[in-house]
Formats: C-alpha cells, structure tokens, sequence
C-alpha cells in the first residue's frame, strides 16, 4: 500500500523558519476499466460516453500507468496528495467505489485531498451512493473538537484542509452538463464563501492553495468546456489573493498568472495522470511543489515527472522556481 512519508504540523507562517513542505498534484486519471454496465445506466449522455471509451478511451487511459505513478509518487518524498478531479469516466454509481478503493491505496485520508472533475458528474447522480464515498478525502474528521458535522452536497464546497504551512482550499466546478458540453460553473454561493475563507487565511499567514478542475481561463479553452463563471473567480483572487492555484480538466501543462494586487498568483495545471500516449495532449506526467518562505516571501520549486514510455517508469522531465 502507497503512503506519502510524512505528516507534518499544520502551522501559519509566522516566520521563515518553516520547513520545506512538498505538495504533489495529479488531476484526470479517469480510472479503468470500467465497471460491468447495466442497459438501463445508459439510457442518457453515458450512451455516448461509453462509446468513446471503447473506441478511444481505454486504450488511452491505462491502469499500468497509474501503477507506475503511484510507484513513482511513493519515493517522491511529498507530504501531501491532491488530485483535481475526473477520476471517473461517465459517473456510474460503482466507479465511485472503484475509485474509493483506489484513493485509499495511494493514501490515508488525511494524506490526500479530492475534488470532483466533470466526468464525476456526468449525469445527476445521488450524493449519498457517489461523492459521499470520497467525503473523508474531501473534508477534515467530522466532529473533531465538537465540532458539527461538515456539510455535504454542493454545500461541501468550498471545504479547507490544513496540512504544513499550506491551507488547502478545495472547490467543485462539478455539474451535469447537456451532450457534447463539459462545461463547470462555481455559482455566486461558493465564490462567496471561498471569498471569505482567503481573507480570513492570508490574514493568519497560511500558504492558500486553491483546488478546482476547469481551468479559470478567459481564453484558449473551447466554449463548451470553460469555467463559466471564470472572470467572477478570477475577480476574488484579485481582490482576496492566495499563493497557488491547481486544476487540470484540459489535459495538458498550463502555467499562467492571476494578477492580484502587487503580486500574482501562479495558475498550474497538469496532463492526465494515466495517458499511456502522447498525441494532441501529453502523455501522462505529476508535479510536485516544495513550498519553503525565504525572506519574507513564498518560494515554489516545481517539478514535473512524466511517464517514459521505454522504461514505463515515470522519471523528472523538468524542474523550475517560481
């Protein structure tokens, strides 16, 4: 069984002591093969779903990759996982166990945090029999301190972990969605709150690494599969701040910048953990961030590790600072 090496202190940076804490991030596994399919689960966008998965699908998202990964990721030395969505292919009911067996081979649940992509709402699906199975990755230990229950549902989001120096925030741009269109939305209510909770964060000196699966990009993204509501969430990171933000969605490397105030902030993205190819997209790579504060400011040493498809191990394609 995978498990990340370390569990260290959750702490605000009060100063530059801070140990180097190391996030890794993987998004899009999509991971196979899928279950057995009843008639009736595809009376609906699945149908077609379910086409491109035998004709394009399972031949590219592999479960020998995620193995490799997974092997890679144990020596990697990160003290926490998170991974942006998409782990299922058309949201039937048994992936969501599939999946909830697989997150607890990389890790306990509090050494992984999961967001909901897209293909995890596929089609309307119950909370209680789906994403209620990954709610202890989703969500601190209910009734810690006496505290009250977390919420679930919609109302989950945005939840925080607080893991290192690092405040992980964790949204769903997750909706059913028509065919042909793998759009997400955030909606006013968790814009609002996530508003909050970065105000409050910064204010106590927490590194803010916020989750989501679409990418918040004005641009360079098809119309049917943008953040809707990308400019709203981009107008609370102006105004709020945070340190990181992690998504993937599209498939493929991004690295680009939210301007917010004196600083900006680093927007990175990461191809499909479990592509076997590479083709119009990469084939599949993680990154890793090491998080350390030097005089008075954040450093992130990035690196990305990507599959090598001689050896079928995954090893450093590139390592940079921001």
């Amino acid at each position: 069984m995978f498990q990340l090496s370390r569990q260290p202190l959750a702490q605000p940076a009060g100063t530059d002591a801070l140990a180097s804490f190391t996030l890794a991030h993987l998004s899009d596994p999509h991971l196979g093969p899928l279950p057995p399919i009843r008639v009736a689960d595809l009376l609906n966008k699945r149908f077609f779903g379910y086409l491109s998965w035998l004709r394009r699908r399972r031949a590219l998202h592999r479960p020998e990759v995620l193995a490799a990964l997974a092997k890679d990721l144990a020596v990697s030395n990160a003290d926490h996982l998170v991974i942006t969505g998409d782990l299922t292919n058309i949201a039937l009911i048994e992936e969501f166990a599939q999946v909830e067996v697989w997150l607890q081979s990389l890790g306990s649940a509090d050494r992984v945090t999961v967001i909901p992509g897209n293909h995890d709402a596929y089609v309307a699906v119950p909370w209680e029999t789906t994403l209620a199975k990954w709610q202890a990755f989703m969500a601190d230990e209910p009734n810690a301190g006496g505290q009250p229950r977390p919420p679930t549902g919609p109302d989950a989001f945005p939840f925080v972990r607080f893991r290192g120096p690092a405040a992980i925030l964790g949204l769903s741009s997750a909706q059913p969605t028509p065919l042909f269109c793998a759009h997400g939305t955030l909606g006013e209510a968790q814009l609002h709150r996530l508003g909050q909770h970065l105000q409050k964060l910064g204010q106590e000196g927490w590194f803010r690494v916020v989750l989501l699966h679409h990418p918040p990009s004005l641009e360079g993204i098809a119309r049917r599969k943008r953040l809707v509501d990308a400019e709203p969430f981009r107008k609370v990171i102006a105004e709020h701040g945070a340190e990181l933000i992690l998504h993937g969605h599209d498939h493929k490397f991004a690295d680009v910048r939210i301007p917010a105030g004196r600083q900006s902030v680093p927007v990175l993205g990461v191809p499909s953990a479990s592509a076997a190819h590479s083709g119009k997209k990469p084939q599949a790579h993680y990154q890793t961030y090491a998080i350390a504060r030097e005089d008075g400011h954040w450093r992130i040493e990035v690196t990305a590790r990507g599959l090598d498809p001689v050896s079928g191990r995954f090893a450093e394609a590139r390592r940079y600072t921001i």
